[in-house]
């Protein structure tokens, strides 16, 4: 919500799909889902720039590993910098920018099987609550853009808001959003 209050003209953009897709009187349903490419190139643009987890599970090197010339010795811990991969200039254009539409463009998923973008891991240690995750955030943003307008507190603009990450265990705004929905 953060980053669409941040962008109005995206939740503009996600709130027209959802009316025009499910209509303004009935509910948001999971099987809704599919047919709303916009709000899932926005939930994947949040992952990439806000993974929950910033770094994933370390890896201990079974062996002396050598990685574009340097030396990983054996039984070093590795760990994966989720948060790096998402703002990675050499992968991804205007890094630091919310930009959901480049996902309408490419072919990738969240699933461990594209590397740029792996907010769950990959692998045998991807995170067991990937399809409960991905199923309940789609469907709960979905909600809250599709049964209210949403406007920032009193004194509050998208240009003064602060979108710093607060690093820990898990990835949180520096200064939490203090959203006000507006009924519809």
């Amino acid at each position: 919500m953060a980053e669409l209050l941040h962008n109005p003209e995206k939740l503009l953009k996600a709130r027209v799909e959802l009316l025009q897709t499910i209509g303004k009187d009935k509910q948001v349903k999971e099987s809704d889902i599919t047919r709303l490419p916009f709000l899932q190139a926005v939930v994947k643009e949040t992952f990439r720039l806000h993974p929950v987890v910033p770094f994933l599970i370390p890896h201990r090197v079974e062996e002396d590993t050598d990685i574009d010339g340097l030396t990983v010795p054996k039984n070093a811990q590795v760990l994966v910098n989720a948060w790096a991969i998402g703002r990675d200039p050499n992968i991804w254009e205007n890094p630091n920018s919310f930009v959901p539409e480049r996902f309408l463009e490419l072919d990738m998923d969240v699933k461990g099987q594209n590397f740029e973008l792996i907010p769950f891991g990959a692998g045998r240690r991807i995170c067991p609550g990937l399809p409960l995750a991905t199923r309940m955030v789609h469907l709960m943003l979905a909600s809250l853009i599709h049964s209210c307008d949403w406007k920032l507190e009193d004194g509050m603009t998208p240009e003064n808001m602060n979108m710093e990450d607060r690093f820990g265990i898990t990835l949180q705004k520096a200064q939490p959003l203090k959203a006000i929905p507006i009924r519809v």
